[in-house]
């Protein structure tokens, strides 16, 4: 609220001083008080292109425009020592009245003939200009992503770059607008350290786009479990974790938690204190959308069924094959032959676990050194032996598996759903976390913000993602839903590809992400 005190409070100093700049610049003061008119004027008697105005309607970019122009201000109106522009800078509320209603003349913007500015300065205003130009484009039309992890594999590879249109589900207006220039959520040369100030936010809002996510596109998003973050463990699910250690031991930056190095060998970890990330700056996720909202789905032996019809695997997803050995793979050929990475392929001379396509699974099962193979298949239960229910909802009384899971419902934005103390696991997420309610059961009721109630109705969309490689993506079957507001754009071309092993990939450049 105090962020909001601090705007409101400028725009009012602005709007009660730029009447008095106008006189001094020969413009009527009436001028001043018009929304819109008054920036075009602004414009003009410091110099500045008319278009700038588009600027001023940009989320982000219009707080930077306002510095700018508060500056300018200092420039027109005689003080131009850099003092003056670092107290027009940071204190606006004092500056523009104190300077607008001084005996300060109005002498223009500095002739271009005059202006005598020194590399660093010129650099400086061509590095100003870029990084508004560039936040606007990756902010409302394309972003750049990278694939860091083989949960999409052989759709998208690792070391793929691609461009994600925002223009497709629409471009998400900024949730946190006041950040550190192309970064996503954490400052360079730092691992833990956030890029964005979380004291000024902004609602959820979406520009129209093309069309809404559908069955079968690639789709980035901010990971929904991602609020909470592990300082030194930001590969793994925080909830994943809190349901092994209580959070009070997680916070605790030199408490130690059991993880896996480099060469697979256990070892303990400082957790390195939470992070907290507002939904805009989680880490982006890229997977399949495999149903949209109002939809029914059920996984049965990794076959995925919606609303009752199958929904193949594309031709170039991959399932686990566990495969029972006379002797090991020679890692080398698999990598020259099939494409399979080093990094994918577990062997220990008797069992082989492979992630790959069934036409390549096959080949492999007729290898002279292959006793068996079989697709990997956990029934329903499998976990329960363990103690630890990995798959959405997570609750101990659903038994199911990355392999046989559901029937589930996706929630649809204005959809009632009627609430029962069993299915009140798989929506309770989204009604407490997603979309902003108090939740509690006191003896056998169902309370929503206080109120006793057996039904709910859904305020937004929620979609469905699984990565195309089935056994090794960490997906919506163990997180559950995604949010409408947490949905970033479509994978539409990959620009560039490099192999972490044999190099560039030159087929794959400037190719359409399928």
């Amino acid at each position: 609220m105090i962020p909001y005190l601090f705007l409101f409070a400028y725009f009012a100093v602005v709007m009660a001083s730029l009447w008095k700049l106008f006189q001094k610049a020969g413009k009527p003061a009436w001028a001043g008080f018009v929304p819109g008119y008054n920036i075009l004027v602004w414009l003009q008697i410091t110099g500045k292109p008319w278009w700038w105005i588009f600027l001023f309607i940009v989320p982000g970019v219009n707080l930077l425009m306002f510095i700018i122009m508060n500056v300018n201000i200092s420039i027109v109106l005689g003080e131009r020592e850099f003092k003056d522009h670092v107290l027009m800078t940071f204190l606006p509320w004092w500056k523009v009245p104190q300077l607008c209603y001084s005996d300060k003349a109005y002498v223009g913007p500095i002739p271009v003939a005059q202006r005598k500015r020194g590399t660093l300065g010129q650099w400086g205003d061509a590095v100003l200009f870029a990084v508004i130009v560039a936040t606007v484009f990756r902010t409302y039309t394309f972003e750049a992503f990278t694939i860091p992890t083989p949960s999409m594999e052989k759709s998208l590879l690792v070391g793929d770059y691609l461009f994600v249109s925002k223009l497709s589900y629409g471009p998400r207006l900024p949730m946190t607008p006041i950040t550190f220039p192309f970064t996503h959520h954490t400052l360079p040369l730092s691992s833990s350290t956030p890029s964005f100030v979380n004291w000024f936010s902004q609602p959820y809002r979406r520009l129209p786009g093309f069309g809404t996510p559908q069955r079968g596109d690639a789709v980035v998003f901010n990971f929904p479990e991602g609020d909470t973050v592990v300082a030194n463990l930001q590969n793994q699910s925080y909830y994943q974790l809190a349901r092994q250690y209580p959070r009070t031991k997680l916070a605790n930056p030199e408490f130690r938690v059991r993880s896996y190095n480099e060469t697979g060998r256990p070892v303990l970890i400082p957790t390195g204190g939470l992070l907290v990330r507002p939904v805009d700056k989680r880490e982006n996720y890229i997977k399949r959308c495999v149903a949209v909202a109002g939809d029914s789905l059920r996984i049965v032996s990794g076959k995925v069924f919606v609303n009752g019809e199958e929904s193949p695997l594309s031709n170039t997803g991959q399932y686990s094959y566990e495969f029972v050995l006379r002797s090991s793979f020679r890692k080398d050929n698999l990598k020259k032959r099939f494409d399979i990475s080093e990094s994918d392929v577990q062997d220990d001379g008797q069992m082989a676990i492979i992630p790959t396509s069934t036409a390549i699974a096959e080949q492999l099962g007729k290898f002279d050194n292959v006793v068996s193979m079989t697709r990997q298949d956990h029934p329903e239960g499998y976990y329960d032996s363990y103690g630890v229910w990995p798959i959405f909802p997570n609750h101990p009384d659903f038994h199911w598996t990355e392999d046989n899971f559901g029937p589930i419902w996706v929630p649809k934005a204005g959809a009632q759903i009627t609430l029962t103390l069993q299915n009140l696991p798989l929506y309770a997420r989204a009604i407490r976390v997603y979309e902003g309610n108090t939740l509690e059961v006191k003896d056998g009721t169902i309370l929503i913000n206080g109120e006793a109630t057996n039904t709910y109705t859904f305020k937004q969309d929620y979609y469905w993602m699984m990565g195309d490689n089935r056994h090794r993506s960490q997906d919506s079957r163990f997180w559950g839903f995604v949010p409408q507001d947490h949905i970033v754009g479509k994978a539409v071309l990959v620009w560039f590809s490099k192999d972490p092993y044999t190099g560039i990939r030159w087929k794959r450049l400037f190719s359409g992400v399928k």
